[in-house]
């Protein structure tokens, strides 16, 4: 029941609030259909905003809307970042499952892989695509810097009154 301002209650007015999330008459997440249908998004319009909040950065003084800028630009790369993983992830699963039908087809149990396995197969694609392009030896000698200064952080130190022990 609905209380108008006077503080009478309404009658015949019966408001359901629903979530399409949690509710079951909206039916269920058809995600392959939903990356069908709203592609142009990132392929398309997040990339061009993304420009176009640049060109703006850079005409802008004001520390606030530079501040709100850059915060969207890093939550478009964050998006785009997540998308391309997913499409990767998804084209890896597409072609296991192919692979699976035709071994199911001659007799074969099916497989399904994990996640773990996935993000092998992405890793192992990403290697062969920094290969192709040449920037794998690059991509390789960061992540080595990368992993020597985690390395150094854990390293103990010597104090200044250690040396003095020592003799």
């Amino acid at each position: 029941m609905l209380v108008s301002k006077n503080g009478k209650k309404k009658e015949g007015y019966h408001m359901v609030v629903r979530d399409p999330r949690f509710e079951t008459l909206c039916g269920k997440l058809d995600v392959t259909g939903f990356r069908k249908r709203y592609d142009f998004l990132f392929e398309n319009n997040l990339p061009a905003e993304r420009e176009e909040l640049k060109k703006r950065l850079k005409k802008i003084n004001h520390p606030e809307e530079i501040n709100n800028l850059k915060h969207r630009i890093t939550w478009i790369d964050k998006q785009l970042k997540f998308e391309s993983r997913k499409h990767t992830d998804i084209a890896i699963l597409a072609e296991h499952k192919k692979k699976e039908r035709e071994a199911v087809k001659h007799g074969k149990r099916p497989y399904y892989l994990k996640k773990s396995e996935i993000r092998k197969q992405r890793l192992i694609e990403k290697y062969n695509s920094l290969k192709a392009s040449g920037k794998l030896e690059s991509f390789i000698e960061k992540r080595r810097r990368k992993n020597a200064s985690k390395d150094h952080r854990y390293m103990p130190y010597r104090r200044s009154g250690d040396s003095e022990q020592q003799n």
